[in-house]
């Protein structure tokens, strides 16, 4: 279901589940722009980036750090960096699978 289809839905909370769905399982998915993101997607990251953002990236960049100790956790330390961008700026961006055309970086 696509943003315009849920006009009552609050876009914070919606946000807040996709980088929960994110952080469940980042391997195979990445996060990309979405094309029809309007100006309202820009303010809502500018209040969200104050509020929760920071916390949010600074939290994933300090717990990736031990996690690159360890053999077995360099994957985890990945995976915990790619969370940053979307952590910071979460609307407007949409998680798609990799083995997608337009979803591989």
């Amino acid at each position: 279901m696509r943003h315009a289809e849920r006009p009552n839905a609050i876009p914070f909370g919606i946000a807040s589940f996709r980088i929960a769905g994110f952080i469940l399982w980042p391997f195979g998915r990445t996060a990309v722009e979405r094309p029809d993101a309007g100006a309202a997607s820009c303010v809502g990251n500018v209040i969200w980036l104050v509020f929760a953002g920071w916390w949010l990236a600074i939290g994933h960049l300090i717990t990736s750090i031990p996690l690159f100790l360890s053999i077995i956790g360099i994957p985890f330390g990945w995976a915990n960096l790619k969370m940053i961008p979307i952590s910071l700026m979460p609307l407007g961006r949409e998680i798609v699978h990799t083995d997608q055309e337009w979803g591989a970086r």
